[in-house]
């Protein structure tokens, strides 16, 4: 009876906070269409960086803030696996624990978000001395380059405790600066008065993609996991965390990234831009790299692969997803899904050299091997992070860095 619970019911964890249950919810959602036999039992708890308010998370000087706790309970083995914002877990996990997916990305960019009796459009409408709220150095390090004559002072608080005080007339904000992923799925996409341009700001490393943390061994968990792990996000992503973790940064400095991933003709591009900044934004030192790959998506290497002699698809005809109406619920169209995805895994498996099975055990910048990306494409995602926090360490980042942190030790031994 002990292993039929075990096996039927999936404890998931989450902060409590209304984005939290709400991105846990969408995960728990999207898994339920496709494992309608499992009961999935969410266990919701508060984090350090939920329960320390008043203080700056700079200064608090934990590297895990919102997610330690968390970790804890997969440790216990009280909950099988956990949804965070991607963008709140460090580079490297605690021994045991990966990233078993990442579900496909959300816009990752930056909103400006203005007091609604605020006539202003953009941040450079704003009247000199205007108060912006943000609780990121990275934010702050670049608003203060950009425009030096507003004023940035820190604002802590889940997104519905700082529209409060945004909205506050007791206070002085003029607008805060959030991602805009958690603003569009808490549904205020109407409060966005701009969306930033990359250009204008950079932004955090993993921002807009949801991670599922797990036990690196949980072998059940992981093949579940595996259908949502997104290829080309996951790719981005890997880029991005490797460049952090060879910076060395987080949010003890002014970090920021931005990615894209484009399809050419046969070749897709990735192109990573970097940057790391002073905190009063007067210093910047950035760089932009890209990288080609033949293909992204190994489920789409196996569909144009030949078939097998004795295929009963040796016609040449490729496989297609019927589309089901689902209006009386009967079928399960993403359940149909699953089952190509799953058995395009396992052909991908037969294809796979002893040394291809053996690199996908490894785990990257925290991330588990993308079992539907080619074992190359990965490295040279990892590869490409590396080199372009290199490039940035030779023009000086690291001692850019190193400025900001001292400030910020001494700002804490002084309080």
């Amino acid at each position: 009876m002990e292993n039929e619970r075990k096996s039927n019911i999936i404890r998931v964890g989450s902060r409590k906070s209304q984005l939290a249950l709400i991105q846990t919810n969408h995960v728990i959602d999207c898994l339920k269409n496709v494992h309608p036999d499992k009961e999935f039992t969410l266990v919701s708890m508060t984090t350090l960086g939920d329960r320390v308010l008043d203080v700056s998370l700079p200064k608090i000087g934990e590297k895990s803030l919102f997610t330690k706790d968390l970790e804890d309970a997969l440790h216990n083995n009280t909950v099988d696996f956990v949804v965070h914002s991607l963008k709140d877990l460090p580079t490297s996990l605690p021994d045991g624990l990966a990233i078993g997916a990442v579900f496909e990305r959300e816009d990752p960019r930056d909103a400006l978000v203005l007091r609604e009796d605020i006539k202003a459009t953009s941040l450079e409408d704003l009247p000199e001395g205007s108060v912006i709220g943000t609780s990121s150095l990275r934010r702050t390090a670049q608003l203060r380059g950009k425009y030096p004559q507003l004023k940035v002072i820190d604002v802590r608080g889940n997104l519905n405790t700082r529209l409060k005080k945004l909205d506050d007339p007791a206070t002085d904000y003029s607008a805060l600066l959030l991602a805009s992923a958690g603003m569009q799925r808490m549904g205020w996409a109407d409060r966005i008065s701009k969306y930033l341009p990359c250009s204008d700001m950079m932004y955090a490393v993993g921002q807009g993609a949801l991670a599922i943390e797990c036990r690196s061994d949980g072998e059940e968990i992981l093949k579940m996991l595996a259908p949502f792990n997104h290829p080309e996000t996951y790719c981005r992503i890997l880029a991005e965390r490797s460049f952090l973790k060879t910076l060395g940064g987080g949010c003890s400095a002014p970090v920021g990234v931005s990615t894209k991933l484009k399809k050419l003709d046969t070749n897709y591009q990735l192109t990573i831009t970097g940057g790391v900044w002073s905190l009063d934004g007067a210093t910047k030192i950035s760089h932009t790299l890209e990288e080609t790959f033949e293909q992204i998506n190994i489920l789409e290497q196996i569909k144009n692969k030949p078939k097998h002699k004795l295929s009963p698809t040796d016609d040449g005809s490729t496989k297609k997803i019927k589309v089901v109406d689902t209006s009386d619920n009967n079928e399960n169209p993403l359940a149909e899904l699953d089952e190509i995805i799953k058995s395009d895994n396992a052909n991908c498996e037969e294809l796979r050299s002893d040394e291809e099975i053996e690199a996908l055990k490894k785990i990257f910048c925290g991330l588990k091997a993308n079992r539907n990306v080619p074992v190359d494409v990965i490295q040279k995602c990892d590869d490409l992070g590396r080199d372009l926090a290199n490039l940035l360490i030779e023009k000086g980042a690291l001692d850019v860095m190193k400025v900001t942190q001292d400030l910020i030790r001494s700002s804490v031994v002084k309080s």
